[in-house]
């Protein structure tokens, strides 16, 4: 038997109790994979899911939040659903340490503490990630708090990290056990909280259009409103000094206002800005502005009451957010630009002297051969991605392309990617950390779809319909024939002599024949009642995402092609993946769907996951489907019905030998195996140096399900490995034990 190899990263899967089918949309440790243990029942989950578990995602893009590192040159830089960890100690040249902090929502603020060195991360919808950095190349997620909002900042003092949680206000949560943060107070302010500074005993809040609240914060449990001031514009960013609250105040620039008595705070001075401030920071004589188009912006505020800009650096992205350190203002720049590093030594004339350039991260579509993920990453090109582990994928390499991909298809040693505007690109991926473009062919309509059969690659060309392009010589790719289709053209898929196009605008599904590329004719069609924008043949079947959901057409007689069964989804079906006897389906805002197609004339959902984007398109690889979730990137999930123990295999007997299930409660973790026969078994715990601390087991389990508890009170908090054999199945499995 072949040797398998399993590593699994604090894995919270499934304990299933007969009976009780609401226990996988209720459990906190079910749903979220990436760390963070927490035990029993959570009152509000982060992302609602049904049998399918969160286990990592590539989630790098525009930039939002920076700080800095002073004592280590080191600087950690939000850019999308994670955290690039930059050593600044050269500035005209930041090298990248570690892309290891993955979240699972949008990084909107960040909170170091020099202290703990740990930093905090607000995660919008992900709620207060806390994430150890002591140890730079390889980050520990401690904890993390769901809050009821979207978390867009975070400040920390004493034990307590104070959250200005959107639409929820400030919530106050005690930090002193990073492994089980708790929340201990809250008040909701009037406005939608985007930003909060602590300054004594009082917490100042950037409200939007509520301008500035102060709250008294004296005791964290009931904290109280005792002054405000209705800013000109949507209060975003907050930075207190002395007697002075600075106020990003979007359009209407900085504003200061006097704070010396929080209950009667006054405008005292305001500089206009000619972008969006978005973000403060104050350093001495000087406040410095992200000022989104306009870039960084230079304020002397030495006389509070008359403010004057003294200089300013535009850069190339939009500026959200800046963190000031020595004679270097590090600004988060927004959209693709990644980290701009501005010498600020000469206020009057700063210059720009680095840069760290993240993708932009629009990710519209994926595809899988082997350990990669190569996703088609919008204005960002094709992205390379390393997924030999799931739970902690890492780009390897990207190749830009000249307009927006959008689409991706491998064959061999190519990917063939669709780039809009400038029709099919070829790219060399034999070595994956170079991969280069070799040839190209455009198209005259947008390229929004493709697909590889043999020596052809078959574009779905919007506007222009069905391309074919021969592709026997990459470096030379030709268009051979092609066929018009009455709608937009937005996707494709062949099977045998025939090329099955959803085709947009309400045209459904068209069945083109192919067997003479140079001459492809359509013979069949079958409208659907929305719009097809992804198919998938498998079979007797097409299943095409026709935005409102799944529809299911019997092509069987490809000139005579029947819907026999359909299936509506909450939100928009972007596209479709068949896997054995389930399709899933990428729900643009209601994420991964999982419909049961066994009879296809009566689907039925039976798993689901709502990702943090919007879900355009997914590809499936054995048990983990693969989404591409747009601004959040490639998210990966695992369909735990297709993967592993359930109720239905262990009363039948018919348990596969390389099943192993893990759950986590307060004080043990159990360890749940599965074997279809009556097999030897030997486990061994060690620890992370490779240490062996302890046998676990030695001797027979029989066939069906055994049980294997782990005391965590017997164990120091830290990452662990249970490795050793079951039967022929090698077992390496990655825990970690928080208390």
């Amino acid at each position: 038997m072949k040797k398998k190899f399993i590593s699994l990263l604090a894995i919270f899967s499934v304990l299933f109790l007969w009976g009780e089918s609401n226990y996988l949309t209720e459990c906190a440790e079910y749903r979220d994979l990436d760390g963070g243990i927490k035990g029993g029942i959570e009152t509000k989950a982060g992302f609602d899911s049904l049998n399918v578990s969160f286990v990592g995602n590539w989630p790098f893009g525009y930039s939002y939040a920076v700080t800095n590192d002073t004592i280590r040159d080191i600087c950690f830089l939000g850019s999308g659903g994670g955290v690039y960890i930059l050593d600044v100690s050269d500035s005209s040249n930041p090298v990248k340490v570690s892309e290891g902090i993955h979240t699972r929502g949008y990084v909107y603020g960040l909170y170091y503490d020099y202290t703990t060195e740990r930093l905090y991360i607000a995660a919008g919808q992900g709620g207060l990630e806390i994430w150890d950095v002591s140890n730079l190349t390889n980050p520990l997620k401690l904890g993390y708090y769901f809050t009821p909002g979207s978390v867009r900042g975070v400040y920390v003092s004493g034990s307590y990290a104070y959250v200005a949680d959107g639409n929820y206000g400030l919530r106050i949560i005690d930090i002193s056990n990073p492994t089980n943060p708790t929340e201990i107070g809250f008040y909701f302010t009037p406005g939608y909280a985007y930003g909060v500074y602590v300054s004594g005993s009082y917490a100042y809040v950037a409200d939007d259009t509520s301008g500035l609240r102060i709250i008294d914060i004296s005791d964290p449990t009931t904290p109280t409103s005792v002054g405000f001031y209705d800013t000109p514009g949507w209060a975003v960013g907050i930075y207190v000094s002395g007697s002075y609250a600075y106020v990003a105040g979007e359009r209407y620039g900085l504003r200061i206002i006097d704070i010396t008595d929080p209950t009667n705070s006054t405008e005292v001075g305001y500089c206009d800005t000619p972008g969006y401030a978005k973000g403060v920071y104050v350093s001495g004589s000087y406040a410095y502005v992200a000022d989104d188009t306009s870039g960084l912006r230079i304020i002397d505020i030495s006389d509070p009451t008359n403010p004057t800009e003294v200089g300013y650096c535009d850069t190339p992205g939009y500026a959200k957010g800046v963190y000031v350190s020595g004679k270097c203002a590090y600004v988060a720049d927004g959209s693709r630009s990644g980290l701009r590093i501005i010498d600020i030594s000469s206020p009057t004339t700063p210059t720009s002297v680095g840069y760290y350039d993240t993708p932009g991260n629009y990710a519209c579509g994926v595809y899988v051969s082997g350990n990669y993920a190569y996703v088609a990453d919008h204005d960002s090109g094709l992205r390379i991605i390393d997924i030999s582990d799931p739970t902690n994928p890492t780009e390897v390499g990207y190749c830009d392309t000249p307009w927006s991909a959008v689409g991706v298809y491998v064959s061999g040693s190519y990917a063939y990617v669709a780039d809009e505007n400038f029709g099919l690109r070829i790219i060399d991926i034999q070595d994956p950390t170079t991969p280069t473009e070799v040839g190209y062919c455009d198209t005259p309509g947008w390229a929004v779809g493709v697909y590889v059969s043999g020596s052809y690659a078959y574009v779905a060309d919007d506007t222009s319909g069905l391309r074919i392009i021969d592709i026997t010589d990459p470096t030379t790719p030709t268009e051979v024939g092609y066929c018009d289709t009455p709608g937009w053209a937005v996707g494709v898929y062949v099977s045998g002599s025939y090329a099955y196009v959803a085709d947009g605008s309400r045209s459904g599904l068209r069945i083109i024949d192919i067997s003479d590329p140079t001459n492809p004719t359509e013979v069949g069609y079958c409208d659907t009642p929305w719009s097809a924008v992804g198919v998938y043949v498998s079979g007797s079947y097409a299943y095409v995402a026709d935005y409102y959901g799944l529809r299911i057409i019997d092509i069987s007689n490809p000139t005579n092609p029947t819907e026999i069964g359909f299936y509506f989804t909450p939100s928009y079906a972007y596209g479709v993946y068949v896997s054995g006897n389930y399709a899933y389906v990428a729900d643009y805002y209601s994420g991964l769907r999982i419909i049961d197609i066994s009879d296809p004339t009566n689907p039925t959902e039976v798993g689901f996951y709502d990702t943090p984007g919007y879900a355009e398109g997914v590809y499936v690889s054995g048990s983990y489907a693969y989404v591409a979730d747009y601004d959040y990137g490639v998210q990966i999930y695992r369909n735990l019905l297709s993967s592993g123990l359930n109720e239905k295999e262990i009363k039948g007997s018919e348990v596969k030998s390389d099943n192993y299930f893990i759950k986590y409660d307060v004080s043990k973790i159990e360890l749940y195996f599965g074997a279809s026969k009556e097999s030897e078994m030997k486990l061994s715990i060690y620890d992370k140096t490779g240490r062996e601390l302890k046998d676990l087991y030695k001797g027979k389990i029989g066939k069906g399900y055994s049980k294997l508890t782990i005391n965590k009170g017997d164990y120091a908090t830290g990452e662990y490995f249970i490795r050793g054999k079951m039967g022929e199945t090698e077992v390496n499995i990655k825990i970690l034990i928080l208390k």
